[in-house]
C-alpha cells in the first residue's frame, strides 16, 4: 500500500513538473510574440513622394521604439485610389489600415459589407488618449448603424460654403464684397470683371468641378448632385427632391442668366478646366471653409484672396466623414493598428514628421516655434495633410495666426447639427434604381449647374427621367429608414 502511495506521489510530482514546464514554455512563447516587431500595412491616398522612404525610415525608428511596430506605407494616387482599394478589398488581401472618406463612396459601403472592423472596443482599450481628443460630433457622425468603423481626423467638423475672390482684382476694380451674401449679389461684380479683365473667367465653374453648387437650404442624403435631401429650414422629418423646389429653380435661373451674359465659360458643361488657385485666370469661386483658409489659399495661389461666407457652419455627415482611418477586417494585428492610430493622433513629433517631413531637410523650425517649408518639402514630400489625422497638434507655419487651432475649436463649437447627422442610408434594397438615378444626374447636372441650359426647360425633363428611373421607390425606402433611425436616435 505504501508502495502504491509512493508511486502516486511521484506521478503527481511528475505531472506538476510537466505542467510547470508547459506554463513556462507558454510564457516564453507569449513573451516572444510580444517582442516580435509588427509591421502594419497602411494604404493612403496621394501621389507617391520621392522622399517617402526617407521619411518613413525616421517614422519607423520612432514607432518601433514607442509601440514595437513599423509601418509599410502604400500611397495610391488620387485618381486610382478608389478603384484600387475596391480590388484590394474584393481580393481579401491582408492589410491593416486604410484611408477612407464619404466622398470616396466607400466608408459606409465597406463598413456594412464587413471590410472594416467596428472599432468601439479597440478605441476604448487601445485608443483612450485618441478618443479624448475627438470632437463628439466626429464620433457620432461617423457611426454606421450605431457602431464606429474608423478614426475620423480631428479637424473642422462644421461645413461652411464661402465665395472666394481674387483680392487683387477686387482692389484693381475698386469692388467691395461687404454686401455679398447670395448668388444674386455677385452680379454687379461679375459684370465689372467681364468688362475690365481680359482673359479672366468671372465665375469659376465647370463640369469638372463639383464644388460649384448653389447653396440651398437642404441636408443631402448622398451628395449635392443626387435628388434626395431633408430641408434645413423645416422640421427635419420629410425626405424631399430638391430639384422640385422653388429655390433650386431660382438659383439655376440665375446661373443661366450669368452664362448668357458671358460670366461663365461657354463650354463649361463639358470643360475639364478646374481653375487651380495658382493660375490667375478666375475672379470668384465657391469653396468649403475652415478658419484662416484664406491664408492657405493665398499661399497656394501666390496672391491674396478674400472670402465672403454663404452660410453659418453646419455639421453634415460629409463634413465629419471626410477623412477617416479604418482598420481592415483582414488585419492580423487590429490592436497594434489602433495603438499606432492612437500614437499618430496624439504624439506631436510623429504627427508632424508624417505631415511635414524631416526637420532641417524638408522644413525648418523658427525661433518662435513656428515652421517654414524648405524647397525639398514642396518638391519631394508634399503630402495632403488632412488625410493623415489630427490637425490640432500640427506645428504652425510662420504666417499662421497664433490662435489658429483655438479658432478651429470655436468654429466647431459654433456649428449646428444637420437633421441627418449620423444617418447612413442602406442602398441595398434599391441599388438598381440608385444607379439609374445617378446616370440621370450625370446627364443633366453639369449643364444645369453651370447655367449652360435653361432650367425652365431642362429641370422638368430631368425630374421626368428621375421618375422613370425609380425615384419614388428610392424616396419611399429612404423615408422608411430615416423614420426608423429618427425613432431610435431622436
Amino acid at each position: 500500500m505504501k508502495r502504491f502511495r509512493f508511486v502516486g506521489i511521484i506521478g503527481l510530482l511528475f505531472i506538476m513538473l510537466l505542467t510547470a514546464c508547459s506554463n513556462q514554455s507558454d510564457e516564453a512563447s507569449s513573451e516572444g510574440k510580444e517582442s516580435e516587431t509588427v509591421t502594419l500595412t497602411w494604404y493612403t491616398v496621394g501621389a507617391p513622394q520621392p522622399d517617402e522612404d526617407k521619411v518613413m525610415e525616421k517614422v519607423n525608428e520612432y514607432v518601433k521604439e514607442k509601440i514595437n511596430a513599423t509601418i509599410d506605407l502604400k500611397m495610391i494616387d488620387w485618381g486610382d485610389y478608389e478603384q484600387k482599394m475596391q480590388v484590394i478589398t474584393a481580393s481579401g488581401e491582408n492589410y491593416d489600415i486604410a484611408f477612407t472618406a464619404s466622398y470616396l463612396n466607400n466608408y459606409t459601403l465597406n463598413a456594412r459589407k464587413g471590410a472594416f472592423l467596428a472599432i468601439d472596443d479597440l478605441l476604448e482599450e487601445h485608443g483612450k488618449e485618441l478618443k479624448e481628443t475627438l470632437d463628439p460630433a466626429l464620433l457620432e457622425g461617423a457611426k454606421i448603424d450605431g457602431k464606429l468603423y474608423g478614426v475620423p481626423a480631428n479637424k473642422e467638423v462644421g461645413q461652411q460654403a464661402v465665395y472666394v475672390f481674387n483680392k487683387e482684382m477686387l482692389e484693381r476694380n475698386d469692388l467691395s464684397i461687404e454686401n455679398v451674401n447670395s448668388l444674386e449679389d455677385l452680379e454687379p461684380l461679375l459684370a465689372t470683371i467681364k468688362e475690365n479683365e481680359s482673359g479672366v473667367t468671372p465665375l469659376a465653374t465647370s463640369g469638372a468641378s463639383s464644388l460649384w453648387r448653389p447653396f440651398l437650404p437642404f441636408d443631402y442624403i448622398f451628395n449635392e448632385q443626387m435628388p434626395f435631401a431633408v430641408r434645413l429650414d423645416g422640421n427635419g422629418e420629410e425626405v424631399v427632391n430638391p430639384y422640385e423646389s422653388e429655390e433650386m429653380m431660382e438659383s439655376l435661373k440665375t446661373m443661366h442668366e450669368y452664362y448668357q451674359k458671358g460670366y461663365i465659360l461657354k463650354d463649361a458643361a463639358t470643360s475639364k478646366e478646374t481653375f487651380p488657385f495658382e493660375v490667375d485666370n478666375w475672379f470668384v469661386r465657391k469653396e468649403g471653409y475652415q478658419p484662416y483658409a484664406e491664408l492657405l489659399w493665398s499661399r497656394n495661389a501666390g496672391y491674396d484672396v478674400a472670402v465672403a461666407p454663404v452660410h453659418d457652419p453646419i455639421v453634415f455627415n460629409g463634413s465629419v466623414t471626410g477623412s477617416i482611418q479604418a482598420i481592415s477586417s483582414t488585419s492580423k494585428h487590429p490592436e497594434k493598428a489602433m495603438e499606432f492610430l492612437n500614437l499618430l493622433n496624439t504624439d506631436p513629433y510623429l504627427r508632424n514628421l508624417m505631415d511635414k517631413g524631416i526637420e532641417g531637410e524638408h522644413y525648418e523650425k523658427l525661433d518662435n516655434g513656428k515652421i517654414k517649408d524648405l524647397p525639398a518639402r514642396l518638391d519631394n514630400y508634399n503630402i495632403s495633410s488632412y488625410t493623415l489625422g489630427n490637425q490640432f497638434i500640427l506645428d504652425l507655419y510662420e504666417e499662421d495666426p497664433d490662435d489658429k487651432w483655438d479658432a478651429f475649436k470655436e468654429f466647431n463649437a459654433s456649428a449646428t447639427n444637420a437633421p441627418t447627422l449620423g444617418f447612413h442610408f442602406d442602398t441595398n434594397p434599391v441599388r438598381t434604381e440608385i444607379a439609374s438615378i445617378s446616370n440621370v444626374m450625370d446627364e443633366f447636372a453639369p449643364a444645369l449647374y453651370t447655367g449652360s441650359v435653361d432650367p425652365e426647360e431642362y429641370l422638368p425633363k430631368a425630374n421626368e427621367k428621375l421618375k422613370e428611373a425609380g425615384i419614388d421607390k428610392v424616396m419611399e425606402e429612404i423615408q422608411k429608414q430615416y423614420d426608423e433611425w429618427r425613432a431610435e436616435n431622436q
